[in-house]
């Protein structure tokens, strides 16, 4: 590619930006939900700072909730709502009560600690959903992602401890 070429992401313009994002892997996926992930653990802790946690978690929820509507509809997809089936909706709405949990728990910590000692410790969720995905899903863990679910516990540890 020579200097005068525009890069290949964007060669279309939005439209080859979007067009890749959309046949994006589901690695692409998980890097972009870690860079939104930090950003929030930052923002978070700067948000939080002046106000009750919980009133914190319920104005990000309500961004949220709004943001995630928006795209719904937006692409189309509000109407398969009416397609759900009874045990969709039981885990959908569980899945919500847990991640609401874990918001609020976060907000608090994060008021009360360093957000370079909160993520960590948040991030050992990654280990737990490798032992409860083998335990209750039946996925299988090789050797190397052991060590892996054992050296972000280590590493989470050794943060949190520093």
């Amino acid at each position: 590619m020579t200097i005068s070429e525009k890069p290949p992401t964007w060669r279309n313009g939005w439209t080859g930006l979007l067009v890749n994002i959309k046949d994006m892997s589901w690695i692409g996926w998980a890097l972009l939900s870690a860079l939104f992930a930090a950003a929030t653990a930052l923002l978070a802790k700067v948000g939080v700072a002046h106000v009750d946690s919980n009133l914190a978690t319920a104005v990000r929820t309500t961004v949220v909730v709004v943001f995630a509507w928006g795209i719904a509809i937006a692409l189309g997809k509000h109407g398969e709502i009416r397609s759900l089936d009874r045990r969709t909706v039981l885990f959908l709405t569980l899945s919500g009560l847990a991640t609401g949990l874990s918001w609020i728990c976060y907000f608090r910590a994060l008021q009360l600690g360093p957000a370079s000692r909160v993520a960590p410790l948040d991030k050992l969720s990654v280990p737990l959903v490798m032992v409860f995905a083998w335990l209750l899903l039946g996925e299988k863990m090789s050797g190397l992602a052991i060590i892996g679910g054992m050296l972000i516990t280590a590493g989470a540890i050794v943060m949190v401890l520093g």
